[in-house]
């Protein structure tokens, strides 16, 4: 049963949905002051913070965060005003910027090839201890983790303050996706959709997943697949495959009419429940007002247990969010049920199970061996082959596979 008398159309986080987009005039203003500035080259994945706090992905944040909301959330997951946020979103700077730079004052921020693309209005400069944010918001020290080794190799000083684009960034893949948190609200209005799921993934969407998004999609009007094609960690299948597999899926297996695909341009931080309840909120300014949290959300290695990014969302009163978390368990073929099935579902033992690694799947696609239908759709697995063998140029007849090539670890 559809869950559309229930719900009203989500608001914003806060209440405000942030746009720090100057206009035309007032960028134009910026033109000649810009040579006179301090500038700072942005790293990709702060690129993507500014991309994000700019068009209202990270609403209420307006800028790169000042030193009491950045240790609120580290320690409490809220902002100092006491909304609800669970990661820092901040810029680093080594000694030397800092020692050019003065509060009070503008700086310029740059793309990596020194275009600037926005202006800091910096507030303050401060240190930050980089293990206790190690600790309280990827769980771990460990340097083997991604989003700790990344947070250990960036410069000791953040600045914080309010940021103002003054020109649209130069990267204009996947153009026709790139759609603001405004513009998805203003096509849910349009279209007559109450209630919207958003989904989140980094990979590409196989059959436990396509199973999960289905489910939700009997409870909401529509489903709001929304893949993170910013920075990830080495290994991962790159942004331009993974869509192409979105869009033959979508096109082949989904309902078009209740069904949009749009692309989140955040950098992946692997910061399991951490994150889970991120982009929970963000998907909330883009409009949704359900969100999907799998098993082991936006985990990595062991460093989570499979169900922590549900936990989390209890340490919150209820409603408090905005968004309402739909939580689903691990998810496979069963050969007995002949169907998609979780442990909630299905009774027989696990051998039945078709489960693929992660790594088996690799093998599997340098070989040019498909994974077996019951894993991943033909169309899907024709894709990555293809982009396996060939840098994804030449497609690659696929040779079949059969339920039986499995793991005992879910991928």
């Amino acid at each position: 049963m559809k869950a559309q008398s229930q719900h009203k159309p989500s608001h914003p986080h806060s209440e405000k949905l942030v746009n720090r987009d100057l206009l035309p005039h007032e960028r134009a203003q910026w033109e000649d002051r810009i040579p006179g500035l301090p500038k700072i080259a942005l790293t990709p994945s702060e690129l993507s913070d500014l991309r994000l706090i700019s068009n209202g992905g990270y609403s209420p944040i307006e800028g790169f965060m000042n030193q009491k909301d950045y240790l609120t959330v580290v320690q409490d997951m809220r902002l100092a005003s006491g909304a609800i946020w669970s990661l820092p979103v901040t810029l680093a700077v080594n000694d030397t910027q800092a020692a050019s730079l003065k509060t009070g004052k503008e700086v310029a921020l740059t793309d990596t090839s020194g275009q600037p693309l926005a202006i800091l209005e910096l507030e303050e400069m401060y240190r930050y201890e980089k293990q206790l944010e190690a600790e309280q918001v990827y769980r771990t020290t460990d340097t083997s983790h991604p989003g700790v080794q990344n947070l250990y190799a960036r410069a000791d000083t953040l600045l914080g303050g309010k940021i103002s684009m003054i020109r649209d960034f130069p990267d204009t893949s996947f153009q026709k996706y790139r759609l603001s948190p405004a513009q998805t609200r203003r096509l849910f209005q349009e279209k007559g959709w109450r209630t919207v799921v958003g989904f989140q993934t980094r990979n590409p969407i196989h059959r436990a997943h396509e199973y999960i998004q289905k489910c939700a999609l009997e409870m909401v009007d529509a489903l709001f697949v929304h893949p993170l094609v910013g920075e990830t960690k080495k290994g991962d299948i790159p942004a331009d495959v993974r869509m192409r597999c979105y869009e033959v899926l979508i096109d082949g297996y989904y309902p078009k009419d209740r069904t949009l695909l749009g692309i989140f341009p955040a950098a992946m931080r692997y910061a399991g429940p951490r994150e889970a309840v991120f982009h929970a909120l963000i998907r909330k300014n883009y409009g949704c007002t359900h969100f999907i949290v799998g098993r082991d959300h936006a985990g990595v290695g062991n460093f989570y247990g499979p169900f922590d990014a549900h936990k989390i969302f209890g340490e919150f009163e209820e409603g408090e969010l905005g968004i309402k978390p739909l939580f689903f368990d691990n998810t496979f073929y069963c050969k007995r049920c002949e169907s998609m099935a979780s442990h909630r579902t299905c009774p027989h033992d696990p051998w039945n199970y078709v489960f693929l690694s992660g790594t088996k799947v690799r093998e599997m696609l340098r070989e040019g061996i498909a994974p077996p239908p019951e894993f991943t759709r033909p169309e899907v697995a024709e894709i990555l082959i293809a982009a396996s063998n060939n840098d994804g140029h030449q497609p690659v007849a696929p040779k079949s596979s059969t339920p039986s090539e499995k793991t005992e670890t879910p991928s």
